[in-house]
């Protein structure tokens, strides 16, 4: 049976990043870009170019150094959220305005104020506005499961009429149920004929935990793109897991008959970049990705594992890339050694980039006996991420004791010139942060900490992502240390480069 080719629209960077405590840097956000397309995703969405001059930037930066995908950016059906939308990803390989205005009498009543009809010309000049633009163009009508579904047809055929090349039917506040709306999108497709012609896709959010199911059953009612996101991230609960919806095609194949490009081998170093960048932690027994997804605790399931591992295993834990590798270095092991490792795991560093990651591992690997696979991935990450920093924690000294107030004092350097900071307070960690405060010239609020330990061991690399309020506004920052009191300080540094890249520090 040949398979019919659904399409991957990844708004993790979009959608994901509206999720409370995330503020990704532009820099982060390429980072997260190129291993999406790495996975083979077809659209981006990478963010919503008219809400902020930094969400602007990051769409444009991927759009010129991601490449091999498509990329898109969310604009509302006004004039200049779409023109402010191609600016961002008009230098693309493959551009894509994704426009977008309510259908459902609720919104049109108390959020838009506007009545049908003016919906209905507006989508269609819009659309109309945004095809003059780019040849690629997907509308979509928000909360369009409590849309009347005539009216609905009428937008939806409207805006094909005027050249909108994708179709998006969202389940925007997460109420459908999967065999409804299965049937609701087969009636779209019988009261707009010309939804034939197009990509139908679909966004279903997990409000009621049913944005898989949902996404699902509109597949079987011929949608052929859903968008969906890394971990499940979004708004509220969420959006459709993108690891979920791309394992259930891969695994039930031969029953549904779908298939996606995805290179699902990249799927578990996918979800770990996000988690570490987004700082959202993934739980353990999440479906595909979940540190417990492949684990067999009963003594019946690990019986019938050893015996035949396809008694209690649906899928193999390689087919997403865990495991895919036993590389374990030490300090003994050379440049070489490292470049391999890194190019066996798919990560390719030129001559400068290697030789900054070999000095940070011969740092690391004095302290730690073994280095594996995973702590390469974010030892490599965290160098990348530094490179674009403009405060670097140069050098810091704490004492503490039960006895004594704990003091601070750092050195911070900004391009090339050093702040020096110190401090006087009630615990280690405030003590640090308030130092590097005092340097940098700033009033930061710890709003959240968190801290873990990236793989096993007394000597485990020590990840801290920090949630600091400057100016009003929240700026997230992750590090990554052997030292976890020096990753607190380095995380607290990043969030505060995130505060200066937005005009919140000078």
């Amino acid at each position: 049976m040949t398979s019919e080719r659904i399409n991957i629209f990844d708004t993790t960077l979009r959608d994901g990043e509206q999720s409370p405590g995330i503020n990704l840097n532009p820099f982060e956000k390429v980072e997260i870009g190129e291993q999406l397309a790495r996975l083979g995703v077809d659209v981006i969405e990478a963010g919503f170019p008219v809400s902020s001059p930094g969400d602007f930037e990051g769409v444009e930066k991927i759009a010129r150094e991601v490449h091999g995908v498509t990329v898109c950016g969310l604009a509302r059906a006004i004039e200049q959220d779409i023109r402010i939308a191609w600016d961002a990803v008009r230098e693309a390989e493959h551009p894509r305005i994704h426009t977008f205005i309510s259908t459902s009498d609720v919104h049109l009543e108390h959020q838009l104020r506007k009545t049908r009809d003016q919906v209905l010309e507006t989508a269609g000049r819009m659309v109309a506005l945004a095809v003059s633009l780019c040849d690629d163009v997907e509308f979509s009508a928000m909360d369009a499961t409590r849309s009347d579904p005539d009216f609905l047809a009428a937008v939806l055929s409207a805006a094909i009429a005027e050249g909108a090349t994708t179709i998006n039917i969202p389940d925007t506040v997460g109420y459908a149920m999967p065999a409804e709306f299965g049937t609701f999108i087969r009636g779209q497709f019988e009261k707009t004929p010309a939804l034939k012609d197009v990509t139908v896709s679909v966004h279903c959010h997990n409000d009621l935990g049913l944005a898989v199911a949902n996404s699902l059953a509109a597949i079987e009612a011929g949608a052929t793109q859903v968008e969906c996101a890394i971990n499940g991230l979004g708004e509220r609960a969420g959006n459709a897991s993108l690891e979920e919806i791309v394992m259930i095609l891969e695994t039930r194949r031969g029953d549904l008959g779908k298939t996606t490009a995805i290179k699902t081998t990249e799927i578990d170093r996918t979800s770990r970049l996000v988690s570490q960048l987004t700082g959202y932690d993934v739980q353990p027994n999440k479906a595909i990705v979940g540190k417990n997804a492949f684990a067999h605790e009963s003594g019946i399931h690990q019986d019938g594992v050893l015996k035949e591992r396809t008694t209690y295993e649906i899928m193999n834990a390689t087919s997403i890339g865990r495991s895919q590798s036993d590389i374990v270095l030490g300090k003994h092991s050379g440049r070489h050694a490292l470049k391999a490792a890194m190019e066996e795991l798919g990560i390719s560093l030129d001559e400068e980039e290697l030789n900054q990651a070999f000095a940070n591992f011969k740092k690391v690997a004095d302290k730690k006996k073994q280095i594996t696979a995973i702590d390469l991935e974010h030892l490599v990450g965290e160098e990348l991420r530094e490179q674009s920093d403009i405060y670097e924690l140069r050098s810091y000294e704490v004492m503490s004791s039960s006895e004594f107030i704990p003091t601070c004092q750092v050195i911070i350097d900004k391009e090339g010139r050093e702040l020096p900071g110190k401090s006087f307070s009630g615990g280690s960690m405030e003590s640090i942060f308030m130092a590097i405060d005092d340097a940098v010239g700033t009033q930061g609020k710890l709003k959240d900490y968190q801290a873990r330990a990236v793989t096993g061991g007394k000597d485990a690399l020590g990840e801290v992502r920090v949630v600091v309020e400057v100016m009003g506004e929240d700026y997230a920052g992750t590090a990554l240390s052997i030292d976890v009191v020096e990753a607190s300080a380095k995380a607290y540094v990043r969030a505060i480069n995130n505060a200066y890249r937005a005009g919140a520090v000078k």
